[in-house]
């Protein structure tokens, strides 16, 4: 420690750090009857699981590095024969995908049993949830939405603001332009503005993607707390999966820009998952 503190000009945190793990392998090899001039990485590997079992990751990352000066130290010193420091690593971690949060048929039946057709609010949350699952779009494209964008008389909607900038021409369900039509005629506020979504607040302005998102999760979170908005555009892509859309259908329905971004939300075909293996149907 003290050539740390004199010759390297390391901080007093970095001592104090240094001085416990330390203390610790100290501890550990005496309990071990370990001879220090021979210590192995495999020794050094069990410290280190033992002492770092009760830390945080940054935490760790001290210690490990604490151990490293010290064992480069002792290499300097010819205390052991080889320089232990380069082989004290973290465990890898890999980056698993973590398959997105989709809303199951009896959860569907009772979201839009849930939603309120008697209040401006409701009428507007409605039309958001209807698009947001019937359309599978982000709560970004929701919020700008403009009047010019459907035609009720073709039963289209064009959406320009998507990832790879292709403005895409989509089919509104029935259900769908029947939400949209009594948000617009119950609830939408008369404005210069030609958003479709607006605030209710005056002066009557667009609503954020951050306003979608908190009308479409708070109707979702009565049916399901674990899920969010995205539950919609997963379940659409679920849906558009169990009809036997090809990925790349899916890719281009989704608005992503490449493949890989749409395989995250193909993880899990439930239905032909749970006929394969138990031979049984949702």
């Amino acid at each position: 420690l003290d050539y740390y503190e004199k010759s390297r000009g390391v901080h007093y945190s970095a001592i104090r750090y240094a001085r416990n793990v330390l203390s610790g392998l100290s501890q550990y090899l005496e309990q071990e009857h370990v001879d220090l001039r021979h210590l192995t990485i495999s020794q050094t590997d069990m410290f280190l699981t033992q002492y770092n079992a009760r830390f945080q990751t940054a935490t760790k990352r001290y210690n490990r590095s604490a151990l490293r000066g010290f064992l480069r130290y002792l290499y300097q010193m010819q205390a052991i024969k080889r320089n232990l420091a380069p082989l004290i690593v973290a465990a890898p971690i890999y980056g698993l995908a973590k398959p997105p949060k989709f809303l199951l048929p009896d959860e569907i039946t009772r979201l839009f049993s849930s939603l309120d057709s008697t209040t401006p609010q409701g009428l507007r949350t409605a039309a958001l949830v209807h698009i947001g699952y019937t359309l599978g779009l982000r709560p970004k494209e929701i919020s700008q939405i403009s009047l010019d964008d459907i035609s009720f008389a073709k039963g289209l909607i064009t959406i320009h603001q998507r990832k790879c900038d292709n403005p895409v021409h989509i089919p509104l369900p029935e259900i769908t332009i029947k939400a949209i039509a009594a948000y617009i005629i119950g609830a939408r506020p008369k404005s210069h503005h030609r958003r479709l979504f607006l605030t209710f607040t005056a002066p009557y302005r667009p609503i954020r993607a951050a306003t979608v998102c908190m009308a479409i999760g708070s109707q979702i979170h009565r049916i399901n707390p674990a899920a969010s908005a995205y539950a919609l555009r997963h379940t659409y892509a679920q849906n558009l999966l169990e009809s036997g859309a090809s990925v790349f259908e899916i890719k281009e329905m989704l608005g992503h820009d490449n493949i890989q971004s749409s395989n995250r939300y193909l993880h899990i075909h439930t239905k032909l998952m749970q006929r394969t293996l138990f031979n049984d149907t949702l």
